[in-house]
């Protein structure tokens, strides 16, 4: 079952305090926006409640530098964790990719071959932070931290 384990990581508006971004106690500012590593084992659908009872939303990635700072949240705090959730979810229309938050999906990173939905199986998002380093469609149900 190590293979079915994933992490997740949450996003949410950074405050806007005294004219300057910021972000609550454990999490990290990027792009304006706040992201936190989660390390509790889960299915996708209990990931985002997870984020959504902290005011967030799976993490959603909007542009290359993002990815990058995010997988570096991820292998600072994964403890050797190869897989984490994101908010990418084709569950509404098999061919349409959105992000949980409702955030436009414009940018992608799949890994080779991925973005195919596995015949329509495959209606979740994870990073993959093995050697391919990409997204990665997979199955809600899953459980990962």
């Amino acid at each position: 079952l190590n293979h079915l384990i994933k992490n997740l990581i949450c996003r949410k508006q950074a405050d806007l305090l005294q004219r300057s971004l910021s972000c609550p106690s454990g999490w990290t500012l990027i792009n304006s926006r706040c992201f936190q590593y989660v390390q509790k084992s889960m299915t996708w659908a209990r990931a985002e409640r997870n984020c959504l009872s902290m005011g967030a939303n799976l993490a959603s990635v909007q542009d290359l530098n993002e990815y990058n700072q995010i997988q570096i949240i991820v292998t600072a705090a994964g403890h050797g964790a190869k897989q984490a959730w994101i908010g990418g979810t084709n569950a509404q229309e098999e061919s349409i990719w959105l992000w949980s938050d409702g955030s436009r999906f414009d940018y992608t990173h799949w890994c080779s071959g991925q973005n195919n939905n596995d015949g329509g199986n495959q209606r979740c998002l994870q990073i993959n932070y093995s050697g391919i380093r990409k997204y990665q469609p997979t199955l809600f149900y899953r459980l990962k931290p």
